[in-house]
Parts: structure tokens; C-alpha cells; sequence
């Protein structure tokens, strides 16, 4: 989940409207936060049973396995408690079905001790109470002190000191060793002791044969080989009833789900995928809106999947004839790859608009697409150089690009930690001042000389690599926008598309690119979840930096002291401001250039409710269903 943020650093970061390239034009319509069917309950019929397209019947349904999928959380919600609901702007509010009340001792205070008290007639479906033992067996389990436990160790739970029982058997009591502001993210979704309690059952591959539930809906039918898993009504629930009867989810490929939605197939489908990726295998597929990179310490679920391209091997100075010239490659057309895709997306959306008993759904998807400069190969070594590179960078304008075909406003994000509909968002892209790439490249010593437009320093031309996920349109008109604001600046750029199975873990991994096109998932903890991104490299046992998620490979003792500092700050408004200052700092140091934020393209039946693109909010299983006139 993710925490919010406010204003904090100086009075520089009020000064939103410096958008490279674009400080004069109104400020751009905000993308959707999220769009959804919505309806009373009283609306909504009882029974019926919903199709839900996902990628896979995942092969675990413990979130934090390291095998687990979104897919994985998608059911996962529908059967668990979660003892917080977040908006769809990120924010919290407890959810009364299993917390009368959740309090933290106030800032200043020490130790933080959080007390929740638990909805009395809050049971596992197998008549247990959900009480401190579950506390307890998930901590240990997702703490990190015993190794034997195969978990991806969500942030948090290691900064436990302990947990008890309070007055009665719904009070639980737990006591923190240092401070811990993104409190609320944890146990969220809670499993039984039973799965958690040993070792041995929390590294079961928990799918098929797990039938505990604590939501409104238990699984009644896991078959992987037929690509179904079925949840139907937990007849141990204490809330509000769930209105539909079953849900049924369908294992359905991307490029299967226009036929599969036209055909009657399934009510609620993500289609961002099947748009993007509509032309098949490259030269005209794609992948998704610029790769997401899974953060190394989010909360809980798998985040989402990586899809960086893997590699043709960048070469950081492209010699003039290897490259095109940043004149020509400004005014050069997009390749019949690009065509080929650009149609192909541009096909399938219309097929998708116009697809007879649905309803489009566009939102933006909590994913934060940025263009990462690797700092450890010349000439981006030079920080004056990444920051030239960030001003030549006009982010309305590739907003423009990546967003407008897909039928959403060209909505550019200025802040590496929060999404622009997020709670406490600000663009803080001010604080790398105003003066033009140009004058930067400059004073850094990279002069235009002859025809060609493309700036060099002792004999070398400002030529670079960028790698992009293969097959994708959306990366593709992004990269083509960045490659035109770049060679305006006089600097040339050769994008590179590569497969996505290796994009982390071939070039991202090596070093072996210089600019490199991708999306890291935003979440409501970013104070934790997003550290890694940008903490400082250190030096491992052989000498080597440890890069964690870092691949820009750059970063400062400054930096990481304001995420700690973050971490640690009970008060709201503390933990903002010291957040703005991380990400100005972020700004500074031309780590990377935030562009936009990965669209949610998602196809709902008419008279579904409740169903939709829900950006930071999750869907309340016990309320979707068929409207009662369908």
C-alpha cells in the first residue's frame, strides 16, 4: 500500500507549472483516478456468476510467495481479510468487517504500541476466530529471522518487537522496535495460523487445497489444467451478503480476450495488454505501457510483472555511423515496426470501444513509467549531463504521445514516489531549475560542430542507447517522443527493443544501456516500498556495488536518510514533507525522469456493478454483481 505525501521542500517545488518545454500551456486535464460501475447495493440482484478474465490460475494463492501474481492477490482479496481498505487516491480507512478500531501511539512516543480491536464476529469459515495467533504466525513467517521461511518479506514486519493479546480475545496488541509509519499496510490480507504458522505450510504451493476463508467468498473449484478458479459465498461470512452468487476466474491470454468478451465469454476484463500488444510478436506486438519492474520490497503481493527488454547489447557512445544524427532522428518516421504497431493498437482499441453489451473503463493504472539514466557509463557519469538530459525531456508532450490514443488526457507526472492521483501528489520537477538542456550540454563541454546536430566532446558524440520492452506501442510512441525532444537538445538516441522475459535480468542487470524505458508500481508505502529504487549503492562482500532495484546505480547517504526518516514519522505531515524532500533531492541528482503513469484499460458487461479500472481500491466482492433491470 501506499502512504501519502504533502508539500514540503521549498517554495521552488510550488512552481508546478515549469514543465519542460511547456511552461506556458494550462495545466493538462488529471488522469482519471479511477472509473468503475458503480452502483447501490440495493441496485444489484441477488445471485448470478461473474467471469473474470486473468492471466493465469495462479499457482499459489499466498501473496507472499515469491511465485505469487497479481492474479494471485486478485483472489486472494475475495477470501481474506484485509484489515485496511485504500481509496482509490491511496488512503486508508479501516475496514469495519474486522476492525472496530486500530489506534498508534502518538508521534514522540515510544515504543509505538498499535492496538486493534477486532470485529467480534470476525471467524475463519472453519468456525475459528481470527485472533492473535494469525498476528503471530504472520510476523514470524514474513519477519525475515528464520530463513527456512520462503517468502519475498514485504516491509514491516521485521520492525516488530512483538505481539499479544489486549483486554479480551479482539484486542491484539503490537509493540514495534522502532518507529513505523506505514503501520496500516500490514496484515493485509491476514492468512490463518494454520498457513503460516510453520515453515512446512507456509511454503505450500497454497492454491487448490486451501479452503479457510475469512471473506465473503471461499474457493470452491481451483483447476489450473482448465484454467478456472471459482469462489462462491462463505456461508461463515458476517457482513453485508455478497450479491453474486459465484465468481468464476478465467484463465484468458491478452490477445484471446476481445474474442472471448465479443462472444459472451466474460463480464470484467483488463484489456490494456490487448491493446497494447495487439499486433502479436514483434515487429508488431507489445508489451505494456513502458515494462513494470517489480519493487524488491513491496507490500505484500507480487507487484506487477517485469517487462523490460532484453538485450542487444547498448553500446553508450554510438559512433555516427552506427547512429543516426539527432537531426535525423528527429525528423525521421517511425519505423515499419512502429506503424505496424501504432495500427494494430490503434485497431483493437476501436474494436474494444465499439464491442456491443460492454463498457470501456480508462483510468491509470498505479505504475509509474520513468526514463532511467544509468549513471555508472559515460557520459551520464556526469551529473550536469543527466540533468541536461531530464530539461531536454518534454513530459507533457510524451504524456501526449503515450496517453492521448488510448483515450486519456496527456496527464505528465512530476514526482518519482506518488501518482498524480495519489493523495499528497506534487510536481517537484522545479527544483532542477530552469535553465535550457542546451545551455547545460554547454557548459558541460558537448558543442554542436558541422552538420550533423549531434553535440560531441573530445571526439565523441553524445549518442545513446535506449532500451524499450519489445513489441509494445505505447513504449514505442514514448520512445519516438523522447528520441525527438533529445535530438532537439543535440542529443542522438538509438532505441533498442528487447524481449521482456530478460529486460531485468539481461540488460537492467549488466549496466548494459544507458537509457532504459520502464514502470515501477506505485504503492500506498512508498517510504518502504520504494526505497530500493533509489537507495544508495553499497559495496558487497567482493567489492562489487549491490544494486538492490537501482538501476540507475546512483544515489546519496542524503537520500536514503530521508526515506529512513519517512519510514520512521508517525505524524502524516511530517512523513510528506520529508518524502518531497527525498523526491527533490531524486530530482537533483538526475536519477530519472518521471513521464506518466501506465494507463488501466478495462472492458466491463453492461450491468455489471461494481467492476472497473480502480487504480489504488480494490473491488468489494460482496458488492459486485448484475444491476437488477439486466
Amino acid at each position: 500500500m501506499r502512504a501519502r505525501q504533502f508539500t514540503a521542500a521549498a517554495a521552488a517545488l510550488l512552481l508546478a507549472g515549469l514543465l519542460t518545454g511547456c511552461s506556458d500551456d494550462p495545466a493538462p486535464a488529471a488522469v482519471p483516478a479511477w472509473d468503475v460501475s458503480a452502483a447501490d447495493r440495493a441496485q444489484v440482484r441477488e445471485g448470478g456468476t461473474l467471469r473474470w478474465a486473468v492471466d493465469a490460475v495462479p499457482t499459489t494463492l499466498n501473496v507472499y510467495q515469491p511465485a505469487a501474481t497479481p492474479d494471485s492477490e486478485l483472489i486472494a482479496r475475495a477470501v481474506l481479510p484485509s484489515l485496511f481498505r485504500f481509496d482509490e487516491h491511496a488512503r486508508p480507512t479501516a475496514d469495519p468487517d474486522y476492525l472496530l478500531s486500530a489506534e498508534s501511539t502518538p508521534a514522540g512516543q515510544s515504543p509505538q504500541v498499535v492496538t486493534y480491536r477486532l470485529n467480534p464476529k470476525a471467524v475463519w469459515s472453519d468456525g475459528t476466530r481470527i485472533s492473535v495467533a494469525d498476528f503471530t504466525a504472520q510476523r514470524s513467517a514474513l519477519a525475515g529471522a528464520n530463513p527456512a521461511y520462503q517468502a519475498a518479506r514485504p516491509a514491516g514486519y521485521d520492525a516488530i518487537d512483538s505481539i499479544t493479546q489486549g483486554a479480551d480475545a479482539t484486542e491484539v496488541k503490537v509493540t514495534f522496535k522502532r518507529p513505523y509509519g506505514q503501520w496500516r499496510a500490514l496484515f493485509g490480507p491476514l492468512y490463518p495460523a494454520s498457513a503460516t504458522g510453520s515453515p512446512e505450510a507456509f511454503n505450500q504451493p497454497l492454491a487448490g487445497e486451501f479452503h479457510t476463508s475469512g471473506g465473503p467468498f471461499l474457493l470452491a473449484d481451483y483447476d489450473r489444467t482448465a484454467g478456472r478458479a471459482a469462489l462462491v459465498r462463505n456461508p461463515k461470512w458476517w457482513g453485508d451478503a455478497p450479491k453474486a452468487e459465484r465468481i468464476d476466474f478465467l484463465a484468458t491470454p491478452a490477445a484471446a480476450r476481445l474474442d472471448a468478451l465479443d462472444q459472451g465469454k466474460l463480464d470484467i476484463a483488463t484489456l490494456t495488454d490487448a491493446v497494447d500488444r495487439a499486433g502479436g510478436a514483434e515487429p508488431s506486438a507489445a508489451q505494456a505501457a513502458a515494462t513494470t519492474v517489480p519493487s524488491a520490497s513491496a507490500s505484500g503481493a507480487a507487484s506487477a510483472v517485469p517487462s523490460p527488454p532484453a538485450a542487444a547489447s547498448a553500446s553508450g557512445t554510438a559512433s555516427a555511423s552506427g547512429t543516426a544524427s539527432a537531426a535525423s532522428a528527429a525528423a525521421a518516421p517511425p519505423d515499419s515496426a512502429g506503424v505496424a504497431l501504432a495500427v494494430a493498437s490503434a485497431q483493437a482499441l476501436k474494436r474494444a470501444e465499439s464491442l456491443p453489451g460492454l463498457s470501456l473503463h480508462r483510468a491509470a493504472a498505479p505504475a509509474l513509467t520513468e526514463l532511467t539514466l544509468n549513471s555508472a557509463r559515460a557520459p551520464l557519469t556526469d551529473p550536469a549531463v543527466r540533468r541536461a538530459l531530464a530539461r531536454a525531456v518534454d513530459r507533457r508532450k510524451v504524456a501526449d504521445a503515450a496517453l492521448t490514443p488510448l483515450g486519456l488526457p496527456a496527464t505528465p507526472l512530476g514526482n518519482h514516489l506518488l501518482a498524480v492521483g495519489q493523495d499528497g501528489y506534487q510536481d517537484n520537477s522545479a527544483v532542477a531549475g530552469d535553465a535550457p538542456a542546451t545551455q547545460l550540454l554547454d557548459e558541460a563541454g558537448w558543442r554542436t560542430a558541422g552538420g550533423s546536430g549531434t553535440r560531441s566532446k573530445d571526439g565523441k558524440e553524445l549518442s545513446l542507447t535506449l532500451l524499450l520492452p519489445e513489441g509494445s506501442a505505447t513504449a514505442r510512441r514514448t520512445a519516438e517522443a523522447l528520441t525527438a525532444d533529445l535530438a532537439g537538445a543535440g542529443i542522438a538516441v538509438q532505441a533498442k527493443a528487447v524481449p521482456v522475459a530478460s529486460f531485468v535480468s539481461g540488460p537492467l542487470a549488466s549496466g548494459d544501456f544507458d537509457l532504459a524505458l520502464f514502470s515501477w508500481p506505485a504503492t500506498a508505502s512508498p517510504a518502504t516500498d520504494e526505497r530500493a529504487v533509489y537507495a544508495k549503492p553499497q559495496p558487497g562482500p567482493d567489492g562489487a556495488p549491490r544494486l538492490g532495484s537501482n538501476y540507475a546505480r546512483t544515489g546519496t547517504a542524503e537520500i536514503d536518510l530521508l526515506f529512513d526518516r519517512a519510514a520512521a514519522e508517525l505524524d502524516p505531515a511530517a512523513e510528506r514533507s520529508l518524502l518531497q524532500q527525498a523526491d527533490a533531492r531524486i530530482w537533483e541528482l538526475g536519477h530519472s525522469v518521471p513521464l506518466y503513469q501506465r494507463p488501466d484499460l478495462v472492458a466491463v458487461r453492461t450491468g455489471v456493478a461494481g467492476a472497473g479500472a480502480y487504480g489504488f481500491a480494490r473491488p468489494r466482492y460482496q458488492d459486485l454483481g448484475f444491476l437488477a433491470t439486466t
